[in-house]
């Protein structure tokens, strides 16, 4: 008998492993599950915004075909203190895509969570501009300047809470789903630590970034060129503390179900690994899933 269960879709923070999130939505529809809300922080803000606009097939398209070329012509230096890139083109770049609705309009009940930290609280943002609402949510700190927002700066959301499950509490679905891709880390192959075309574009954005810092008006001994080995030691530690915070998330919250992805299957910034985390997703969609549909 087909499947009829209605879920709320909980999809978690994470970067570039956020693109997991578009196969465990393949694997929810071809299972027969109903998508009835969706609450989605940073990467899953954006997915899960995209997909209850209903061009998630549009979405995979673009990001699979993504270049590194690509990746850079997207970088809008600011100069702002908030942040390197103000995100105008990116932003610029999905409204093309994926059109610009308001929340209201939406298929599915959405919500984009932020955090003010100047406050110490979660924004919870379900109406309005679906974009606005996802750039404020995808503002990674000192990457993406901070958005304003009804008088506060709002940065990525998943600062305070990578899994933001409570927002689904008063949907009424069957069940929640939670994707954390804040995952214990995986054992580390010998493939790990080669230079890969994703990583060779990490260098290269970092030599873009460089080049945009040597010409602001900095004494000399502030414009020294970048080491962004040590960016890596930064994502790295911000991947640990949401790691952390998303394991308290879900045991003070639990979800009916969690999906989790490692976080050091993928790195922030590639993108141009999307194919294989779409196809990671449904695999772990399948592994812990299938239960219910067998």
């Amino acid at each position: 008998m087909k499947n009829q269960s209605t879920i709320s879709l909980v999809l978690g923070s994470g970067g570039a492993r956020g693109l997991a999130h578009i196969g465990i939505i393949h694997w929810l529809k071809k299972n027969g599950f109903e998508i009835a809300s969706v609450s989605g922080c940073s990467m899953g803000s954006l997915v899960g915004g995209i997909y209850a606009a209903g061009k998630l097939d549009q979405f995979e398209q673009w990001i699979c075909n993504l270049k590194i070329i690509d990746m850079i012509g997207l970088l809008d230096f600011s100069w702002e203190k908030t942040g390197l890139i103000k995100g105008d083109k990116l932003i610029n770049a999905l409204r093309e895509l994926a059109g610009d609705p308001l929340i209201k309009d939406l298929a599915i009940p959405f919500t984009a969570v932020a955090a003010d930290v100047s406050h110490e609280k979660e924004v919870w943002i379900s109406e309005g501009n679906m974009f606005d609402a996802i750039r404020a949510s995808i503002s990674l700190p000192l990457f993406f300047t901070s958005v304003e927002y009804r008088g506060s700066h709002l940065i990525d959301g998943g600062v305070l809470n990578p899994v933001p499950i409570a927002p689904t509490f008063k949907d009424g679905t069957d069940m929640t789903i939670a994707v954390n891709l804040g995952g214990p880390v995986e054992t580390a192959n010998e493939d790990q630590d080669k230079i890969t075309p994703a990583k060779e574009g990490i260098l290269q954005i970092g030599d873009k970034i460089n080049e945009f810092l040597s010409r602001l008006p900095f004494p000399e001994t502030d414009k020294a060129k970048r080491d962004w080995g040590s960016y890596d030691v930064a994502t790295q530690a911000f991947d640990a503390m949401q790691g952390t915070i998303a394991r308290q998330k879900l045991a003070a919250y639990p979800p009916d179900h969690v999906i989790e992805i490692a976080r050091n299957v993928c790195g922030t910034l590639e993108f141009d690994r999307a194919k294989e985390m779409i196809d990671l997703g449904y695999k772990k969609a399948d592994e812990a899933l299938a239960h219910l549909v067998n």
